[in-house]
């Protein structure tokens, strides 16, 4: 078994007397799928608030490559090699597709000088079109970002996380409000972009989880009740219970 990219051990987190997430330990390993799945408000979104570095864990560690990340400011995680896009869109939607991206490579590179003339910094631009091919907007590069169709907006805040090249890139919802067609490319995309990285990812969308994901994590009541492999967690009868059940078919 490969060393671990990312390991968590009892991680719990505290909103006063409430108890959103509570002894969570899980380690993840490089170039794998990992679903977080569960009911609404099962801890999902806090557990990757905490691993993205949005909210310090209240109890426990977070390590990455060997290194403790607890209370590491959220600015540096990208710089550790560690991106995420959210479940809103979150794009400059009047500026071009390009340019979006390349104002997120230039604020990577100096994190206070994203205005410096573009002309002084033609790597930058590389960066830009390469992040773009690799979610397949190439061909959008001069349109405006607030025109294109809700799954290339989507694959455009992808492009804009890749250009800090991260080893772990966190997918909030990534298929929210998309079609079949949308959500099949999308899933295509995820399964290229995982030979490079690790991945993991928050959805509802059960049987592109069960096909896509090397490994599912089940949480519920801000407890990590299940982990394990998609066949794995279909026969887990307390995850049937708390969750998959509601899914008539898993659909």
């Amino acid at each position: 078994m490969n060393a671990p990219l990312l390991a968590v051990e009892n991680v719990g987190r505290r909103f006063g007397g409430f108890v959103a997430l509570e002894g969570v330990t899980a380690s993840f390993e490089p170039n794998k799928v990992t679903a977080i799945i569960g009911p609404n408000g099962a801890g999902k979104s806090t557990f990757f608030n905490v691993l993205s570095g949005v909210l310090p864990p209240s109890t426990g560690s977070i390590r990455f490559k060997g290194q403790d990340l607890t209370g590491t400011p959220q600015h540096r995680f990208v710089h550790l090699g560690i991106a995420r896009s959210y479940q809103i869109t979150n794009i400059f939607p009047d500026l071009s597709v390009h340019e979006n991206v390349r104002v997120a490579a230039q604020a990577f590179r100096a994190r206070y000088d994203i205005w410096t003339d573009r002309s002084r910094l033609p790597e930058l631009d590389d960066k830009a079109d390469a992040a773009l091919a690799a979610v397949g907007l190439s061909q959008q590069r001069g349109a405006t970002a607030k025109f294109l169709a809700h799954g290339q907006q989507r694959a455009l805040e992808i492009a804009i996380a890749l250009v800090a090249e991260p080893e772990l890139l966190l997918l909030d919802e990534p298929t929210a409000g998309m079609g079949p067609e949308e959500t099949k490319d999308m899933v295509a995309l995820i399964e290229k972009l995982a030979a490079d990285r690790t991945i993991l990812l928050v959805e509802h969308k059960m049987k592109m989880i069960l096909g896509l994901s090397d490994r599912i994590l089940v949480l519920h009541h801000g407890r990590l009740i299940a982990d394990g492999t998609p066949q794995h967690i279909q026969a887990d009868s307390e995850v049937r219970r708390v969750y998959l059940g509601q899914n008539d078919g898993y659909a």
